[in-house]
């Protein structure tokens, strides 16, 4: 069973159609169709990437028992998973309006938490005496893609890893205890340069550098939703179309600087290629 999709500008697409099998969000926010494409796109991401982490715990095994043939298929598991998370996170496109995203859900989604337009942060009543701050949601604070960057050894700027480990803090525990013991892991990394055997190699390879594609893609779909959707909403008339507040225009959801954040993570990941 499908779920009838929706085109780019708000218009129904017959040709279009979101595999969501009968879901639908559980909290309702200004966006429309629009909000609603956006948590089931970055759900099917999310979706795709349990074969990842199905493979990452393969490979971990393969190295503690120093089995290569194990350990190949697993890198091939997981590269084909990320891809799988490419060809998920590429249907925003059809789903998403950039408009209805930087002018409407974009404010929902941004916390209060290095947010100039609330330096203070909230009060909770009964909570707390004291102004309280959180970071609004990230695709930082996805777990798989730190799990990823363990096993791989990806290593980012001190800057982005004190970020992306904030972010660990609005994660399940249990999340956490995931990516902590991949850290602890063997290092696949050493494994594959004292290897002798040129597939772990390529099949690590494939794994960079289809998260860097992922990334990139990433960066391409920000550049679409923010800066682009930015422009245009500065030309259209007073009125016409809402305008976010000035303080998120260079910053993402989660409060990082958006574009220098992302290119970063982006080409420290590109670094880890390991070359023949």
């Amino acid at each position: 069973m499908w779920c009838q999709g929706w085109g780019q500008a708000g218009t129904q697409a017959n040709s279009c159609w979101l595999p969501c099998r009968n879901l639908e969000p559980i909290i309702s926010l200004p966006g429309g169709e629009s909000l609603r494409g956006f948590i089931l796109v970055t759900l099917l991401v999310e979706k795709a990437a349990v074969p990842g982490i199905k493979a990452t715990i393969q490979a971990i095994h393969a190295l503690r028992h120093l089995d290569d043939e194990l350990l190949h298929r697993a890198l091939q598991g997981l590269s084909a998973a990320i891809g799988d998370m490419d060809k998920a996170l590429q249907q925003m496109h059809d789903y998403v309006d950039p408009a209805v995203f930087y002018t409407v859900i974009r404010i929902f989604l941004s916390g209060w938490r290095d947010n100039a337009a609330m330096p203070h942060g909230l009060f909770y009543e009964g909570v707390s005496e004291q102004p309280m701050a959180f970071s609004g949601g990230s695709a930082a604070q996805s777990s798989v893609l730190h799990a990823f960057d363990e096993l791989l050894g990806i290593q980012h700027s001190q800057e982005s890893t004190a970020f992306l480990h904030r972010m660990r803090d609005y994660m399940p525990p249990p999340h956490r205890a995931f990516i902590r013991d991949v850290s602890r892991a063997p290092s696949l990394r050493q494994h594959i340069l004292s290897s002798a055997d040129p597939r772990l190699r390529e099949a690590f390879n494939h794994c960079v550098t289809a998260l860097a594609d992922f990334r990139s893609h990433h960066i391409a779909i920000v550049s679409k939703y923010i800066a682009v959707a930015k422009a245009k909403a500065g030309q259209k008339e007073a009125g016409s179309i809402g305008k976010p507040p000035a303080a998120l225009e260079a910053k993402g959801t989660g409060g990082s600087h958006i574009f220098i954040f992302l290119k970063s993570v982006r080409d420290s990941t590109r670094e880890g290629l390991i070359s023949a």
